[in-house]
């Protein structure tokens, strides 16, 4: 049987309600969980900064979500995600999908390692994402996210 999102969710990937003032700070928020979770180094989380500061806004991938990744580094230490809903509304300078509500971490060995989970992600993303927010703890996350996977 295969890994589904949730099971890729571990307790430390997931930060619910934070406070982050701008894009930066909502990207080092899941950056830090992609660390606290074992799949990167700090170095990873300034690389997807600098992702957007070069590319712009693109990882806003619909309204209210934005997916933060950088290329396969050295600093990716393992296929992982993470997951961060803020508890304010972020703007990232997106014409279309702006203000994100989550920012899911995203962090792959190679070009190929993630698309399970990209595919779990899409899935779950195209479900009822106002449920997905409302979670208090990563337990009801996982739960929510296994009651909306298509």
């Amino acid at each position: 049987m295969s890994r589904t999102l949730a099971d890729e969710l571990s307790d430390d990937a997931v930060i619910l309600g934070a406070e982050a003032p701008d894009w930066r700070s909502a990207i080092r928020i899941a950056g830090d969980a992609l660390t606290a979770s074992g799949s990167t180094t700090d170095e990873y989380t300034a690389e997807m900064i600098r992702a957007v500061e070069e590319l712009g806004p693109y990882i806003v991938i619909a309204p209210s979500i934005a997916l933060a990744h950088s290329r396969p580094s050295p600093a990716v230490l393992k296929t992982g995600i993470s997951w961060v809903s803020l508890a304010h509304p972020v703007e990232f300078g997106h014409a279309a999908n702006d203000p994100v509500r989550l920012v899911v971490g995203l962090a792959a060995v190679d070009h190929d390692s993630h698309l399970t989970t990209m595919s779990n992600l899409a899935g779950v993303l195209s479900g009822d994402i106002d449920s997905l927010l409302e979670a208090t703890n990563p337990e009801q996350l996982r739960a929510l996210i296994r009651d909306n996977t298509q």
